[in-house]
């Protein structure tokens, strides 16, 4: 493999792996502003224009207004705003077709040409079906919302969320493999940095489902919750293993658990790459990696005690992309 066919093969997965947080990001504020089931049609094909006159509006919107979330909560809501809610998740679905365009138009050139290096092929095809697939988990995600409910199911919404980082990981882990070359360190903390990986992503997937139960507008306290180490009503639903998924109490206490954990996992990590004989480069990334994680958690704090507000949810958002991106990255230094 010579550099100068892999460095383009990995400025495109980079590109794409931006476009993929940026899409988190779209995604996050939906979400806080509730747009989420404005859009009721799924239309894959011809569903990229928006409404281009004041009938067709008018027939979305009375789309909208057949939902449980126009009855249930937004009863009497005028089409102005409803066309500010519609415009969030017109976004958020335009942009994965913009991802899914950015992706095949690249990969068709390099392939017709044999510009892809050897074994790289069965994982940008593997990459296209994964982003397919999220395309349909998105919309079964939506669906979920539109029958006696007016949120998305948290299930759904926590499956559409691991995907989108698994996606995200592989690009970033793929477009690393082409451009940074493995070194083999004697004593270099790899189980640490996969278990520093693990506990952030479990903690990303637990922040899922804080979101999707809107966990986050309770127990606006901290470090107690209300007043208690243990939140109390913690196990109050059965079967028992039901609060950890739909018990806003326990759904937030683990979150934060597992929040506190990551730090302590990112932070030993850290340490461990300060004391052993890496790469430079590993150094880099372990020093910025050390930094997201104190600000991630110190965003999360202000989050919870400030009630959610946008800007600070969102910046949590951004925050999770960047610490998993680095610690992938810090784990991939020492994987080799």
């Amino acid at each position: 493999m010579t550099v100068p066919v892999a460095k383009p093969i990995a400025v495109w997965l980079f590109i794409c792996a931006s476009m993929v947080v940026a899409m988190m990001i779209i995604g996050a504020i939906t979400r806080l502003t509730e747009s989420g089931l404005s859009m009721v049609e799924w239309r894959p094909l011809i569903g990229t224009w928006p409404p281009t006159n004041s009938a067709e509006w008018q027939r979305v919107f009375d789309l909208y207004r057949q939902t449980s979330e126009y009855k249930l909560t937004n009863a009497g809501m005028s089409l102005a705003e409803f066309k500010t809610i519609f415009w969030w998740e017109f976004i958020h679905r335009l942009w994965g077709r913009l991802i899914g365009i950015a992706f095949v138009m690249p990969f068709l050139f390099f392939l017709l040409t044999k510009r892809i290096p050897g074994g790289y092929t069965p994982h940008l095809v593997a990459l296209f079906l994964l982003g397919g697939l999220q395309g349909l988990i998105g919309w079964w995600m939506v669906k979920s919302g539109f029958v006696d409910r007016t949120d998305v199911s948290q299930y759904r919404l926590t499956v559409h969320l691991g995907m989108a980082f698994g996606i995200l990981g592989y690009l970033l882990w793929l477009a690393l493999r082409l451009i940074v070359p493995r070194t083999s360190v004697l004593a270099a903390p790899r189980r640490l940095a996969w278990g520093a990986l693990a506990t952030v992503s479990l903690t990303i997937l637990a922040g899922g489902l804080v979101a999707g139960l809107n966990a986050g507008m309770t127990y606006n306290s901290w470090p107690l919750m209300d007043g208690d180490i243990v939140p109390a009503g913690v196990f109050e639903l059965s079967p028992w293993w039901l609060n950890g998924v739909e018990n806003v109490a326990t759904v937030q206490f683990d979150h934060r658990l597992l929040a506190y954990v990551s730090v302590l996992m990112v932070l030993w990590l850290w340490l461990s790459v300060c004391r052993s004989a890496v790469t430079a480069r590993a150094r880099f990334a372990a020093n910025i990696m050390a930094v997201i994680v104190v600000a991630q958690v110190t965003l999360g704090i202000a989050t919870i005690l400030l009630v959610v507000p946008l800007p600070l949810a969102v910046l949590h958002q951004v925050g999770a992309a960047l610490l998993f991106s680095l610690t992938l990255w810090v784990t991939y230094e020492l994987s080799g």
